[in-house]
């Protein structure tokens, strides 16, 4: 029998997991750019920010394995290089982005320290926190996460009545493709296969339960954490539209966030944002530290030593990159997004549907494919785009980065169709 608290302390603790540094900076920001189309980006930046990384979790309830097994049935050789790239990628870029956040957004407009002190003593706490292992879910659910979302609701709620109504008209040509992609920036769908890990591992560590009730608990978790990133992320994009008269001309994702916190809250504004900052950007923090540790702890026979020595590793990474602004850091994270991304989505809807329509030779065609339309995508923020214009023009949806799409549909309805008529001869 699941009890009610146990299912709302692991909602809120999926929710914590997910919300971290991208998922507080850039709505506001897609808000101000967005104007009046504002829910239009909304719908496009909740399908890869919010729709995307659920069902990650809803596929980890029915696996209830390890990130391994999202992509087994490409070939183990695959899977293995996938789960490496994802961790090293993780602990590479949205890890060490939180600390970058919270020095710039709640410690420098207190201390005049230097971004590498913030970033020793916020790494420092994660490891503290990702070796006590069996506590997390417990720590993160029931304290963290319910302040977390207070702060925002009183924000977006000040925002809703009493902005002026004076809103800017958009600077997006396509809002609903600028939400989509700006929703990969999250890093959420690779939140999801890292994260949903980490709730699984911690349900095991805490009991017996039969797989049934682990799916039934994880499930209704992910609902609850999917609800709760609908209404903040679709709140702060709204409240950045309505004061987008008032931001700084091209003012950076952090500038945009802070003027929107200081307007609602007043001269509270910055300690409330300041607090926020840091709990979003640590639970976040936690759960990619220990995800990664989990993993290398797994293939090395569950060595206590294995854990500990790359949590170790992990936090030392996230101290180097996590010395350098934000605005670096999102840059340097584009390419590898518009290469993993794609791969990470299909195989989270690929280990979705019954399994009668993702055969071994559907996961494999529907993932090649996605990975040979990626390409242009992936090589367009690496050599000037006008060298890629004819191909790009020769791809459906390619011009707006999402050249895959229509191929692995297609390649996924035709291996279905052609495996169902081989069965009927």
């Amino acid at each position: 029998m699941i009890k009610t608290k146990d299912i709302w302390i692991a909602g809120f603790a999926l929710f914590s997991l997910f919300f971290g540094a991208g998922n507080l900076i850039l709505p506001p920001t897609l808000g101000a750019k967005s104007g009046s189309d504002w829910w239009i980006v909304v719908l496009g930046f909740v399908l890869t920010a919010v729709t995307i990384p659920i069902l990650a979790i809803f596929a980890h309830a029915k696996l209830q394995g390890t990130l391994y097994d999202f992509g087994k049935k490409v070939s183990p050789i695959f899977s293995t290089v996938y789960c490496v790239l994802i961790y090293a990628i993780a602990i590479a870029i949205p890890s060490p982005r939180t600390a970058a956040v919270t020095h710039e957004m709640a410690v420098q407009p207190f201390f005049e320290i230097t971004p590498l002190l913030t970033s020793i003593i916020y790494f420092v706490l994660v490891f503290v926190f990702a070796i006590n292992r069996n506590k997390i879910i417990s720590l993160i659910g029931k304290f963290l996460t319910p302040i977390i979302v207070l702060i925002l609701l009183i924000i977006i709620a000040i925002a809703i009545f009493t902005s002026s109504g004076t809103v800017n008209p958009s600077t997006f040509k396509t809002p609903f493709v600028d939400g989509i992609l700006e929703g990969y920036q999250t890093f959420d769908a690779i939140g999801g296969v890292v994260v949903g890990a980490v709730i699984i591992i911690s349900l095991n560590l805490k009991g017996n339960d039969s797989f049934e009730v682990r799916k039934e608990l994880i499930t209704k978790a992910g609902i609850i954490a999917g609800s709760g990133l609908l209404l903040i992320y679709g709140g702060l994009i709204l409240s950045g539209s309505l004061f987008s008269s008032t931001f700084v001309e091209n003012g950076s994702r952090t500038e945009v966030l802070s003027s929107l916190s200081s307007q609602t809250l007043g001269n509270l504004g910055t300690t409330f944002l300041s607090v926020l900052v840091a709990l979003a950007c640590f639970t976040t923090a936690v759960g990619i530290v220990t995800g990664s540790a989990d993993y290398i702890k797994g293939i090395c026979k569950n060595s206590k030593t294995a854990y500990i020595a790359t949590a170790a590793i992990a936090s030392v990474i996230g101290i180097v990159v996590g010395s350098y602004q934000v605005d670096f850091i999102i840059t340097l994270a584009v390419p590898a997004l518009m290469f993993l991304y794609p791969i990470t989505i299909v195989l989270i809807l690929l280990n979705i549907v019954p399994n009668k329509y993702a055969s071994k030779l559907v996961f494999r065609g529907v993932v090649l494919v996605t990975f040979i339309f990626s390409i242009t995508d992936f090589l367009g923020f690496i050599i000037p785009r006008e060298n890629l214009v004819g191909i790009k023009n020769m791809i459906p949806l390619a011009n707006s980065s999402l050249g895959w799409v229509i191929p692995a549909l297609l390649v996924f309805i035709g291996l279905n169709f052609l495996g169902k008529k081989t069965t009927i001869n």
